[in-house]
């Protein structure tokens, strides 16, 4: 996969995902602009003194100024992957109002704003001939439950905003499809990170979906090399 001299957008990118296809990325050629708002994960972050690795501090993807602004001081843009986003369990009786639209807002709201403000750089990097005639990718994260909603019991409020995500991501490929802008979306089941580790230490991770095998899929659909899939869902369950 050919990312030379293509800039690309990784919003999570400092999370365990995110630096998974951060590094993906760089051994590819790209060129990775990474928002983050948690500072504290600044300090371990193993690509935070690459050269082809702009960090941008204090990025609220939930708010649309904040995200215009970020999108608008970009280079030419060729491709931008989406995997802020946020997780909540709870049963329903114990979910009220403001935590179903705290999912929203982190998983669905942030899709959104991101993508807008990507088409609109993406379209202008073509426009001013900046990025070869390829079009452009759309990359974002959905979940397994968006996919089989039945397994979302007892979250109820995460499984709404990633179906609003994959949503999002089959209507927005469709509208895009004229344009080369190819939009697709990966839907995880439990990813194998520390933290899932310490939240769920009786299961059999070895079933779970590795994060470097995760960020292959999310690097290939936002390479030139994908030509055809757009409007996907893509499930990445491992065995699991």
């Amino acid at each position: 996969m050919d990312f030379e001299d293509r800039h690309v957008v990784v919003t999570g990118g400092t999370g365990a995902l995110g630096t998974a296809v951060v590094g993906r990325l760089l051994n590819s050629g790209a060129m990775c602009h990474v928002p983050n708002i948690n500072a504290s994960e600044l300090t371990q972050y193993s690509h935070r003194e690459d050269a082809r690795v702009r960090l941008i501090g204090g990025v609220d993807l939930t708010s649309e100024q904040a995200v215009n602004q970020f999108y608008d001081e970009l280079p030419e843009l060729w491709a931008s992957i989406h995997l802020a986003g946020g997780f909540a369990m709870a049963p329903i009786s114990d979910t009220d109002a403001a935590a179903f639209t705290d999912q929203i807002d982190m998983n669905a709201l942030t899709c959104f704003l991101c993508c807008r403000a990507a088409v609109r750089r993406i379209r202008n990097s073509l426009v001013s001939h900046e990025v070869s005639s390829d079009g452009g990718r759309i990359v974002n994260v959905a979940a397994r439950p968006a996919l089989e909603p039945r397994l979302g019991a007892g979250m109820v409020a995460y499984t709404a905003a990633k179906a609003a995500v994959a949503a999002i991501t089959q209507s927005l490929a469709e509208e895009l499809a004229g344009e080369n802008i190819w939009v697709n979306a990966v839907a995880p089941s439990i990813l194998d990170t520390p933290v899932n580790r310490a939240a769920m230490p009786d299961s059999d991770n070895s079933e779970w979906p590795k994060l470097d095998d995760v960020a292959e899929t999310i690097t290939f659909l936002a390479s030139p090399e994908n030509r055809t899939t757009r409007g996907g869902v893509i499930p990445v369950y491992g065995r699991s």
